[in-house]
């Protein structure tokens, strides 16, 4: 049944701008502060005040249009969107309607190491509304209203999108891009970052698209793929049941892994919108689309393309790298120390993001400067230390002493590894003469014991022996003792 079916898939992603003041007033917009502390009568929409644009939200919105391949759009207005919530002080909003500020750009996902393109509508500014909660009185609903005029983009793909796992992609490739930009946090759980799914199905081949619900406030990757999923069998169980889809705005239960029907809509909204009076409207000049272009970071396409063909590292371990920004950026600045990429990259997917996650610590706080990685690098590169102990004990110990050179360290803590045949060759004589029966079933064909004779030398040396000189001399030994 739902094999003869494919889903649409529009997404609207809504990114709060990381600016210190709101998009027309000078309220601030720090998360976490007591509610309706950070309001003014321009927020409040009082009669006699005047909205003002916020300049840095042209730049950012500019930026996001750029590295989504956009067309900048030079003549901007705004528009009062009328409707009214009870979270909108003002009975309208301020938003971009004719003149959005980006238009006809994309977007390219990569799924099974295949790319697609997802086209992207338009992008626009607007100011976000207020907050209310429904669950923190038994009598009254609570507003808070700081976030009312926080600056927003609206980034509106086309229904390009074929499938939950599309639709993951491409809103984490969004946050990424936003992060690198540093044009929002990207931080879903605090709302920064949040998506609105538009939905449909129809049969496959068909080119009309069926009816669509919306799934209002989406704000995790994995939530977003299983709504959607769960959204368009809902809607090919309703059509082959006889039923008819209605356009619906609806939410997502995680719990139940269902969506519901918060309200539907026999048509669409007349909004009323006519451009602000009070708004001058903004023009941007071919030389300030130049000077933010030339501003651009190296952003997570180029980098991929950078680490896999330049440096020669796999997509695997590319991708690792660029999910996070600081990931990247610390990567970037431990290849100024050394030329091995893979050992680099090794480090950073390994130890590394290991200590991150069991401390649950993010790559600014990591204490270790990539001057000191890259020496650990090439103390190994060198074989004066070995991966293992160069993990298990010098990497600890650097977390501890972060202004301690690696070599410094390995020194102190009696790391290095020891090369002397004289010394090798007293402990290999040692673990020989212990393990007489093992060498005579080794002189009899029993080849493999050499990996225990291996195990226990490295052992007696507490791992400072050089593995392959160790062999080497342990072989050496082994003939002669045959003789």
């Amino acid at each position: 049944m739902f094999d003869k079916y494919e889903t649409v898939i529009g997404l609207e992603v809504h990114a709060q701008l990381n600016t210190k003041s709101k998009i027309f007033a000078p309220d601030a917009t720090t998360f976490g502060a007591s509610p309706n502390s950070q309001t003014s009568f321009i927020t409040l929409g009082h009669p006699g005040t005047l909205p003002f644009i916020n300049r840095k939200v042209i730049d950012y919105a500019i930026k996001m249009g750029l590295a989504t391949h956009c067309r900048i759009q030079k003549y901007n207005e705004f528009a009062r969107k009328n409707y009214f919530y009870a979270d909108l002080p003002k009975g309208y909003q301020l938003t971009q309607f004719s003149t959005p500020i980006c238009q006809e750009g994309h977007l390219m996902i990569r799924m099974n190491d295949t790319l697609k393109k997802i086209r992207i509508h338009h992008i626009h500014l607007e100011e976000d509304a207020g907050k209310s909660t429904h669950d923190q009185d038994p009598t009254y609903s609570q507003i808070d209203l700081n976030r009312a005029g926080v600056p927003l983009i609206e980034i509106v793909s086309e229904p390009d999108i074929r499938s939950g796992e599309e639709a993951s992609l491409y809103f984490a490739e969004i946050r990424r891009l936003v992060q690198y930009l540093d044009v929002c946090d990207g931080n879903m759980e605090e709302g920064s970052l949040r998506c609105d799914a538009n939905v449909s199905v129809r049969l496959k081949g068909a080119t009309e698209l069926g009816q669509r619900t919306e799934i209002k406030n989406l704000n995790s990757l994995r939530f977003l793929k299983k709504a959607i999923e769960y959204e368009a069998k809902r809607q090919i169980k309703l059509i082959e049941s006889g039923g008819e889809v209605v356009m619906q705005t609806r939410s997502y239960d995680a719990d139940k892994g269902t969506t519901f029907a918060l309200r539907s809509k026999e048509m669409a909204h007349d909004y009323r919108y006519f451009p602000a009076p009070d708004i001058t409207p903004i023009v941007i000049t071919d030389e300030e689309v130049a000077a933010i272009r030339a501003s651009l970071p190296a952003l997570p396409e180029q980098l991929r393309e950078r680490y896999t063909q330049q440096l020669g590292l796999s997509p695997y371990d590319a991708n690792i790298l660029i999910d996070d920004q600081t990931m990247s950026t610390y990567f970037d600045a431990l290849m100024m120390h050394t030329s091995n990429a893979k050992a680099a990259a090794n480090w950073l997917t390994g130890p590394i993001k290991s200590w991150l996650n069991r401390e649950q610590s993010s790559m600014t706080r990591f204490p270790i400067p990539p001057e000191q990685i890259a020496g650990i690098i090439l103390l190994i590169d060198e074989k004066k230390i070995n991966f293992t102990i160069a993990s298990q004990q010098l990497f600890p110990a650097l977390l501890k002493n972060p202004d301690q050179t690696a070599a410094a360290m390995a020194q102190q803590l009696n790391l290095l590894i020891e090369s002397d045949d004289s010394f090798l060759n007293e402990l290999i004589e040692e673990v020989l003469n212990r393990l007489s029966d093992k060498v005579k079933a080794y002189h009899k064909g029993k080849k493999g014991l050499i990996g225990l004779f291996m195990g226990e030398v490295m052992k007696a040396s507490k791992g400072k022996a050089d593995p392959k000189l160790t062999k080497q001399l342990i072989t050496e030994q082994l003939e002669q003792m045959k003789k």
